[in-house]
């Protein structure tokens, strides 16, 4: 999303979900936003730089769908089986994410398109 002021009123006004959260996560040069959806998280991105993954995302492609996100247990071995599987990982161990949470992307040229994230519980990578 270009700008969440402008996002998630649509989400609110014309769905009827609630934003539960929003949050800056400066490592990853974005601002949040987070809706719970009968237990599926949808979570709004807004870069806060041009040089985000985000802001070249929305520059390539324009606004939309940017990855599925799944929870892990133990990120590591989730990593590991992933690599062990032929999926081509973005991030070789765990960076600090939203929420807290440890997160880690699989590549979507061995994802069958789709940029996945694999996220975690943990408030420290190592």
């Amino acid at each position: 999303m270009k700008s969440l002021d402008e996002s998630v009123p649509y989400y609110e006004k014309a769905l009827g979900l609630i934003c539960t959260h929003r949050e800056e996560v400066v490592e990853q040069k974005v601002r949040t936003a987070f809706f719970d959806v009968g237990g599926v998280h949808v979570e709004l991105l807004e870069p806060t730089s041009p040089e985000s993954p985000i802001a070249k995302f929305i520059d390539k492609n324009g606004e939309g769908l940017h990855h599925l996100a799944f929870g892990s247990t133990d990120i590591t071995a989730q990593l590991k089986r992933a690599s062990e599987a032929g999926c081509r990982l973005i991030n070789e161990t765990a960076v600090q994410g939203a929420h807290g949470k440890l997160v880690a992307f699989l590549h979507p040229k061995s994802t069958h398109g789709v940029l996945t994230e694999l996220c975690c519980e943990g408030k420290t990578t190592g």
